[in-house]
């Protein structure tokens, strides 16, 4: 499965009818029909497009609309829901956030409390992240190894496309990701400490895969995150960042809750 090839089935899910569930049902069917080697790379292909979305701008504008409330966890869960509107739409938000503002679905929850947003209206989808494994899974018979198998196969992934010259080891674009390994435009500074959820790597997959070319201490915070259950708040709300239309929508951020 190449980058076009993966795109295009997240194209298709951002436009299947139905909730989320019966999508990600689509999603998975989709890759049954597949060798279970691809479903490691749809997840490797996954995450290094979550990572790539990993910036502060970004985050500020998921943590505008979620009044304040946008957790390490969240931003992550935030990342899977932005891929998952398909390819058009990450590379708009992707070049300005504030394209946020645009999205029916986000406009939707202006002027709403948070406690009344239907859980396929939150801008997160942390299901997403698990419906590769989900396949991996059923085509190996490896449903009890506590996905080691699964996370094997998503390094496997990444390391061919680093071979193959397509992807720079663990390296982003420059401006991107919370690893520390592109400049950040000046004058912009990661809030907190950008830790990762449990269990995660760059930006996906369950256990606690040994991550080549870095060790764990030399990534902020180390994998782990600490404080609330769900991951602490990254910091401020957005401050420093120029987001009118979504202040426009959000003047002092949804009141999630």
């Amino acid at each position: 499965m190449d980058e076009d090839a993966f795109w295009a089935l997240i194209d298709e899910l951002s436009r299947r009818p139905g909730d989320r569930d019966e999508r990600l049902e689509w999603l998975t069917g989709r890759l049954l029909l597949r060798p279970a080697a691809e479903s490691a790379v749809f997840q490797a292909r996954l995450e290094r497009a979550c990572a790539v979305a990993q910036r502060e701008d970004l985050w500020r504008a998921a943590d505008r609309v979620e009044g304040g409330a946008c957790t390490d966890d969240g931003f992550h869960y935030f990342t899977l829901w932005l891929v998952a509107q398909g390819s058009e739409v990450y590379g708009e938000v992707l070049d300005d956030p504030d394209a946020l503002a645009g999205l029916p679905g986000i406009r939707a929850l202006a002027g709403r409390p948070g406690d009344l947003w239907r859980d396929d209206e939150w801008p997160e989808w942390e299901e997403l992240d698990y419906a590769a494994q989900d396949a991996f899974d059923e085509l190996t018979g490896q449903e009890d190894d506590d996905g080691e198998q699964f996370l094997d196969a998503v390094e496997a992934a990444e390391e061919a496309a680093v071979a193959a010259g397509e992807w720079e080891e663990w390296e982003l674009p420059e401006g991107h990701g919370p690893l520390g390994v592109g400049e950040f435009p000046a004058g912009q500074e990661f809030p907190g400490d950008w830790d990762f959820p449990a269990g995660r790597g760059l930006a996906g997959g369950r256990g606690e895969p040994e991550l080549p070319g870095r060790r764990e201490s030399e990534f902020p915070g180390g994998r782990v995150s600490e404080g609330e259950e769900g991951g602490g708040s990254r910091g401020s709300r957005s401050e420093g960042v120029a987001l009118p239309r979504l202040t426009a929508l959000f003047p002092v951020g949804a009141p999630a809750s």
